[in-house]
């Protein structure tokens, strides 16, 4: 049994507005994190308890991981030089 992935609408807006080789990557990063959302590459941000990030080529992926309802909420995504602002 996978994980539900969701994007908040501000994540979903970015990832629309991505050319659209970066937004293929980005689906299938998504859909990784559906089967495992803790798997190699994914690194738990230390200044927030409950927030994890994967890397996607020159962009970051922010999530939140809700196992009791297995759910993988993906609140920001961003060019990893503004992802953490």
């Amino acid at each position: 049994m996978g994980y539900e992935v969701r994007l908040k609408p501000s994540a979903k807006k970015v990832l629309d507005a991505l050319p659209k080789p970066d937004q293929t990557r980005f689906i299938e990063a998504l859909e990784q994190l559906a089967g495992n959302p803790r798997h190699h590459g994914v690194v738990k941000l230390e200044s927030e308890s409950n927030l994890y990030r994967v890397r996607i080529g020159n962009y970051r992926a922010v999530y939140t991981i809700e196992d009791d309802r297995l759910v993988v909420l993906v609140v920001k995504i961003g060019h990893r030089r503004e992802v953490y602002r």
